[in-house]
């Protein structure tokens, strides 16, 4: 059997160590992200350039903290607490922009499986009114909106993510189910300490 999107992936979110007080593992968290870039790949249009651009961007700024720091950049939140006295914060900018986009992604892609009647247009439209557009200017927003107009057609999308649907949508959904885990724990801990105020 051909080999679905999930098979060739560099690290799956689920297998992105977790410890049981919710630290979250830099290392396989930045391979993670990097291989949900790709998923941007499948959309087919060049519209999606910019989301992965600042996605890329934001993932850099977190990688290079780390390997300024590797001591103290073990996981995320050792990477903001070390951070949070700097004048320049831009690797926990880069985890609260980063993770801005990972929330709008797990959103549409959470309607898509749940709405299978549902254009991809309309998923990411939605989500993208229920997530990024609050902090985007309008030009921002101008370039979003011509993205989610340029998706493709549903039964194109998942297709290209593999032959057997049954398999595709099983890995899909585990994929997305651990993705919107660590997205809640990272928005639940910027919003505890206020960490990224003034980002």
């Amino acid at each position: 059997m051909a080999p679905t999107f999930f098979d060739g992936i560099k690290k799956d979110f689920k297998d992105v160590p977790v410890s049981a007080d919710n630290k979250i593992s830099t290392t396989e968290f930045l391979e993670a992200s990097e291989s949900l870039v790709t998923l941007f790949d499948l959309l087919g249009s060049t519209a999606f350039a910019a989301v992965q651009k600042d996605m890329t961007g934001n993932i850099k700024k977190i990688r290079e903290q780390q390997l300024k720091s590797p001591a103290t950049s073990e996981t995320l939140q050792d990477i903001v607490l070390n951070e949070k006295d700097e004048k320049k914060r831009d690797a926990t900018q880069g985890l609260l922009w980063l993770t801005r986009g990972l929330s709008f992604t797990a959103k549409a892609l959470r309607k898509s499986i749940n709405n299978p009647d549902e254009e991809l247009t309309v998923s990411f439209t939605n989500s993208y009114n229920e997530t990024l557009t609050k902090y985007h200017n309008m030009l921002v927003r101008g370039i979003f909106k011509v993205a989610m107009k340029a998706c493709p057609y549903r039964k194109d999308f998942y297709s290209k993510l593999g032959d057997d649907q049954s398999v595709v949508l099983a890995q899909l959904e585990a994929w997305l189910a651990a993705l919107e885990k660590i997205v809640e724990i990272i928005e639940a801990f910027f919003e505890s300490g206020n960490y990224g105020k003034g980002l």
